[in-house]
């Protein structure tokens, strides 16, 4: 089962499935050796050598991790969970002080889950031991790394894939993805994977999106009262993103990377809070514009940040969240804020899950449309559910808020979510909430259901050229070839 926590997980920047994929799969290999190693001191018959034995690692980035890793900041996400950081407790200054070191003295520190559980590999050189190969995709995802590892005298060959969103899937050896390799999910009490089957289990239950998502993630073993209390430690974080993106900018005040992209949510934060918000009546529109664009800033410098699904869409749902918290009156359906941001979260949860079960919210896979759309979907559903809106009009939402994003490429400038990543948040946001107040206005009937449009993002994402796909080789990444 996917649910909320894993369509909602804590990060950081810049990519979910260029940073946070291939730190996680990284971090899940040396733990794996760890308990290798641990299953040996109980006697236990182990097949592969452990951690202990390690003392040589490669490691190749295929398709498209390999063709803009570099920008996306693979190579050093990956290195950082091979010394035991994992993507939703890691500290980015933590993460910059280790790979500094590692750059000087060469010594890979190994490090699994148990911290007395490590190995150095000495004669470790970054540059040399990380191979950048976007040539050479695999057929199941075009986000593939390859780790190779020495020990015992034998090399040993682990393939993962970083399919959007932070989430990892093992190869099994043959090129397919590894099944069974987790305990199941406890049965749920409204399954569904598409729109209709959601529709179907909120009217026949007679409940709306957000308590049939409620319903099902309680069955996965926590309280009515932990999933909110965990949705609302999730807004705080999501929060929080918006609040560090809006703090004064430090000399130069620009993005890492080498494209000099100004920071313009501190700015911004300070027009509107000199203006006079009743002399313009879409003053509202550029404070939602405001929050997209602190937390898209946030995440392009690698900060904290959620992701919702991905990191590159990540200031959709925290911009349209903030947006019905605090310019639009919910006091009257709900008793607080934390009440509130909980079903915001569950009703685009829901959503999000229909997408990462049956279609795909990965630019390399899809473009733009499976990132930037998703989330606008995901976004104004959440947004319809709090304004009080229908299941058939919360879907309604969805269905708006990606139809309009279908054929969207992923084609940032230079290999960094950037250019066009952080304003598409900014319009990704403001489309959700019209699409929420459009689905407000029917009766939510669709001419073209949500699934339909699913359907349709994924034959385009099918039939859109590769180079239009998280490669750098097509679109607004060739706007600016010098750099």
């Amino acid at each position: 089962m996917t649910g909320v926590f894993d369509i909602f997980s804590i990060g950081i920047g810049p990519s979910s499935s260029h940073t946070v994929g291939p730190m996680e799969a990284a971090a899940l290999l040396v733990d794996e050796l760890a308990a290798i190693d641990d299953d040996r001191d109980r006697g236990l018959p182990t097949p592969d050598f452990g951690l202990s034995q390690v003392d040589a690692v490669r490691v190749e980035l295929l398709g498209s991790l390999g063709a803009t890793g570099v920008g996306h900041g693979s190579d050093r996400a990956i290195l950082a969970g091979l010394m035991g950081a994992h993507p939703d407790t890691a500290l980015p200054e933590t993460i910059e002080a280790a790979i500094t070191e590692l750059n000087a003295t060469h010594q890979l520190v190994l490090m699994g889950g148990n911290p007395t559980r490590q190995k150095v590999v000495a004669g470790f050189d970054p540059k040399q031991a990380v191979a950048f190969k976007p040539d050479e995709r695999l057929p199941f995802h075009p986000n593939a790394l390859r780790f190779h590892l020495h020990g015992a005298g034998s090399w040993r060959q682990v393939t993962y894939y970083s399919p959007g969103g932070g989430f990892v899937v093992r190869d099994d050896g043959t090129g397919n993805p590894m099944a069974g390799s987790s305990a199941p999910a406890a049965p749920v009490t409204h399954p569904f994977s598409t729109g209709e089957e959601l529709l179907e289990s909120c009217l026949e239950a007679n409940l709306s999106v957000a308590q049939v998502m409620m319903a099902d993630e309680v069955t996965q073993g926590r309280t009515a009262a932990e999933v909110t209390a965990g949705l609302g430690a999730i807004w705080d974080v999501m929060n929080q993103s918006i609040e560090t993106g809006c703090l004064p900018a430090t000399a130069p005040g620009t993005l890492p990377g080498g494209l000099g992209v100004r920071r313009r949510a501190p700015l911004l934060l300070q027009q509107l809070s000199a203006q006079n918000t009743d002399s313009d009546s879409l003053t509202g529109i550029d404070w939602v514009s405001l929050w997209a664009l602190a937390v898209g800033e946030v995440n392009a410098m690698g900060g904290r940040i959620v992701t919702a699904p991905t990191n590159g869409a990540a200031g959709i749902v925290p911009a349209v969240l903030r947006y019905a918290l605090t310019l639009h009156t919910t006091n009257e359906r709900y008793c607080d804020q934390t009440e509130a941001a909980a079903d915001f979260l569950l009703a685009a949860g829901a959503i999000g899950t229909i997408y990462q079960r049956g279609a795909s919210i990965s630019g390399a896979e899809v473009g733009c449309q499976g990132e930037v759309g998703v989330a606008c979907s995901m976004a104004a559903a959440g947004l319809a559910q709090v304004l009080g809106g229908t299941p058939q009009q919360t879907l309604n939402a969805a269905e708006i808020g990606l139809e309009h994003h279908l054929g969207l490429t992923c084609d940032p400038v230079g290999g960094l979510v950037q250019v066009p990543c952080i304003e598409r948040n900014a319009v990704g946001a403001v489309t959700a909430i019209t699409a929420a107040r459009l689905a407000m206005i029917g009766d939510g009937r669709q001419v073209v259901s949500l699934d339909q449009v699913i359907a349709s993002m994924m034959e385009i994402g099918t039939d859109m050229s590769t180079k239009y796909k998280e490669t750098g080789l097509g679109g607004l990444a060739l706007a600016c070839v010098a750099c």
